[in-house]
């Protein structure tokens, strides 16, 4: 990515709503060569998507927990299976695979405590593969939804 790239990938994550007319006017470039430039983004899987910043408890998901989860044994088969499996649960927002002494993450939100509750006992400890879990509720989170390129090592 060269820094028009990375001016244009910080511009639509800043508004990924604007026009691209608009942030062409923004890059001092013309329309086409913007359009062009967003679609080399998008070709090249720079750009994924865009997305809706929505606010979990407007979903009634008020309660947000990280699950920490350790599966024996540890093969392919057991983490592709259970990967597929968190990621089909509707309180799981995101499956992050781990190294360490945690194979698992799981970002959750609930409705309530009782609920968390729930699904820790209803849905993961009868799972025959997980050996281990822990639960952290979230209290607060803030979000970096404008990372900017980092260098290259020279």
């Amino acid at each position: 990515m060269d820094e028009l790239d990375s001016e244009i990938v910080r511009l639509l994550q800043t508004d990924a709503r604007q026009s691209n007319r608009e942030l062409a006017r923004q890059l001092g470039i013309a329309p086409s060569t913007c359009l062009e430039r967003v679609r080399a983004l998008h070709r090249r899987g720079v750009i994924r998507g865009y997305h809706a910043d929505i606010d979990p408890a407007a979903l009634n998901r008020s309660v947000q927990a990280l699950v920490s989860v350790q599966v024996r044994p540890l093969s392919r088969v057991v983490i592709d299976a259970f990967k597929v499996f968190a990621s089909g649960l509707p309180e799981v927002l995101h499956v992050f695979v781990l190294s360490g002494g945690d194979d698992f993450l799981l970002h959750v939100a609930v409705q309530d405590l009782d609920h968390l509750h729930a699904f820790l006992t209803d849905r993961l400890s009868k799972r025959g593969e997980i050996t281990g879990f822990r639960t952290s509720v979230i209290f607060q989170q803030v979000s970096n939804t404008a990372p900017a390129r980092l260098p290259t090592r020279n």
